[in-house]
């Protein structure tokens, strides 16, 4: 029988490059998607490492936002493996708006972090859900795992635009959980700050230092979350919970504590 297969969205860096590489250590083939060129040499090289660990390995270019696209990677798995056993949902996008400054986030940016945010993620399980059913027999069910954040279940994180696209993931992945149910098993994963994730690429390197600093102070656990952990966990739910589906698990180092 063939090595299950992962597709990981948003996977040349972060929570989705650390993903991809989990899977890789485990056998399974990687499919590692990536956004444009301006993401290509990063995600060639999470590419190669998954390579150097014996996993079979390609990168597909596309725009989650884009429902063709997300036909058009699912057409790219199928064509190379002709399986496909789960799905990280990991591409996402934020800008930094202070939260009181409601009249900085008009329609056309809530519509532009909805796009790849949740848009995103129900066109990519919907292309890959044919394909997440017919697995092989005896292989269990085939899993998506989306990555909401902290955001959605406090209302925090980097802007009201993304805290809301986050909370409408957690519901997407109850109603994903049940529609696809029996075959398909649909959770969640809501990590607190997450070193080396999407924010530092939205800060830049000095401001995003202040941010890990002080979300490691505030944070019971006095630490913040590495992309590996984030990415231990989606293996785990994927390989060894067949019992789970529509769960939202934090991983925030205790900041729900705090509220």
């Amino acid at each position: 029988m063939s090595a299950p297969v992962c597709l990981v969205t948003g996977a040349a860096s972060g929570i989705g490059a650390a993903t991809a590489l989990r899977f890789a250590h485990e056998g399974w083939a990687v499919a590692i998607n990536n956004f444009d060129n301006s993401t290509r040499a990063a995600a060639e090289a999470v590419a190669v490492q998954c390579r150097d660990a014996g996993a079979q390995t390609i990168v597909v270019d596309a725009d989650v936002g884009d429902d063709a696209a997300c036909r058009g990677m699912v057409d790219a798995v199928a064509a190379q493996w002709r399986r496909l056993d789960a799905v990280v949902n990991s591409a996402g996008t934020t800008r930094v708006i202070p939260h009181g400054d409601l009249d900085a986030v008009d329609a056309s940016e809530f519509e532009r972090v909805y796009r790849v945010n949740l848009i995103g993620i129900f066109q990519m399980t919907r292309a890959a859900a044919p394909l997440l059913r017919d697995r092989p027999a005896g292989t269990g069910s085939g899993c998506v795992i989306n990555i909401s954040s902290l955001a959605s279940l406090n209302g925090t994180g980097s802007s009201i635009a993304y805290a809301a696209s986050k909370g409408a993931v957690n519901s997407l992945t109850l109603s994903l959980a049940r529609s696809l149910a029996p075959h398909v098993r649909v959770n969640a994963i809501a990590p607190g700050m997450v070193d080396d994730g999407l924010l530092r690429r939205v800060l830049g390197d000095e401001a995003y230092a202040r941010v890990v600093d002080g979300m490691r102070e505030n944070a019971p656990l006095k630490r913040v979350s590495q992309p590996s952990e984030v990415a231990e966990l989606a293996w785990f739910i994927a390989a060894r919970a067949p019992a789970m589906t529509g769960q939202v698990l934090a991983l925030e180092n205790g900041l729900m504590l705090n509220t």
